[in-house]
C-alpha cells in the first residue's frame, strides 16, 4: 500500500486530453524511439535552423510533452535552439511504469537519440531540467560528460521535497524513488546555471538553493526569481541569462543538422 502511495504522490502522470496534442505553431517532430529494454517511449523534436544549443529537456512529475507547447516555442523562438523533450514511462504517450532507475536510464537513450538526429557527439548536448526533471538531468551529468547543465525550480533530494509537502508521511524511511541530486551534483563539474522562485510554495527556495551550494563547478550561477512559485514562466531577465550561459560555452565539435 506505501509502495502505491508512493508512484501516485511521485508520478501523478496527468490524464491525457486530445486538445492538448493540436498544436499548430510549434515546428516539432513527433518521434518514438525504444528504451534500452523495448518500452516504446515518445518525444517532440523541435529543430532549429541555426540552434546557439542543442539541449535535451527533462519535464515535472505532473507535466508531459504536449503541455510544454508554449515552453517549448519560447526556448525554440526566443532562445534560438534545438529542443527535444520526452514522456516519462506511463506519461503522454509513452508505454511502462515510471521509476527512478528507468527514468534515469530512458534519459540517457534519449540524450543518445538527440545527438544522432543532430549530428552532435553526446557531449556537446545541454541538460534542462524542471523539479523532478530536474533531478533526471543532474543524473545523466553525474555520470556523462555534457555541454552545460540548466535547472529549473528542482530539489536537493527528493525525500526532502517530500517530507515539505506530506509532513504525515514517513518518506524518509518508506521512500524507493529518491532522487538524491545533492549526492550526484558533486560528480558535476561543468557550466551550471539554475534559477529557483523565493516563494516556491512546492519546491522551497533553501532545498534549490542547498544544491546550488553542493555543486563544485566553478563556473555555476544561480537566479534567485524575488516571489516566484513553482509554476509559471520566468521573468524575462531569466530568459536573457539563459541566452548569455549557452552563448558562453564552450563550441561544439561537429554542426548540427
Amino acid at each position: 500500500m506505501l509502495s502505491l502511495l508512493e508512484q501516485w504522490l511521485v508520478f501523478p502522470a496527468p490524464r491525457m486530453s486530445e486538445s492538448d496534442w493540436q498544436v499548430t505553431d510549434l515546428p516539432y517532430e513527433d518521434v518514438y524511439f525504444d528504451a534500452a529494454d523495448g518500452t516504446k517511449l515518445h518525444g517532440w523534436y523541435v529543430p532549429h535552423p541555426n540552434p546557439r544549443a542543442v539541449v535535451l529537456y527533462c519535464h515535472g512529475n505532473g507535466e508531459y510533452v504536449a503541455h510544454l507547447a508554449k515552453r517549448l516555442k519560447v526556448l525554440h523562438d526566443r532562445i534560438g535552439i534545438t529542443v527535444f523533450a520526452w514522456d516519462y514511462r506511463g506519461y503522454g504517450r509513452s508505454a511502462g511504469k515510471p521509476h527512478e532507475v528507468n527514468l534515469i536510464a530512458d534519459g540517457r537513450v534519449a540524450h543518445l537519440w538527440l545527438a544522432e538526429k543532430a549530428g552532435l557527439n553526446p557531449s556537446d548536448i545541454v541538460l534542462m531540467g524542471r523539479s523532478l526533471g530536474g533531478a533526471v538531468a543532474v543524473a545523466l551529468a553525474a555520470e556523462y560528460k555534457v555541454r552545460g547543465l540548466v535547472l529549473d525550480r528542482t530539489f536537493s533530494e527528493l525525500t526532502d521535497a517530500a517530507a515539505h509537502n506530506y509532513p504525515w508521511f514517513p518518506v524518509r524511511l518508506v521512500m524507493r524513488n529518491r532522487f538524491s541530486s545533492i549526492e550526484r551534483i558533486q560528480h558535476y563539474h561543468g557550466p551550471l546555471l539554475q534559477a529557483h522562485g523565493t516563494g516556491d510554495s512546492i519546491v522551497p527556495f533553501v532545498l534549490g538553493k542547498k544544491l546550488f551550494d553542493a555543486a563544485p563547478s566553478k563556473n555555476k550561477k544561480f537566479l534567485a526569481v524575488d516571489g516566484g512559485d513553482h509554476s509559471g514562466p520566468l521573468p524575462d531577465y531569466c530568459y536573457d541569462e539563459l541566452i548569455g550561459f549557452l552563448d558562453s560555452l564552450a563550441p561544439v565539435k561537429s554542426t548540427a543538422q
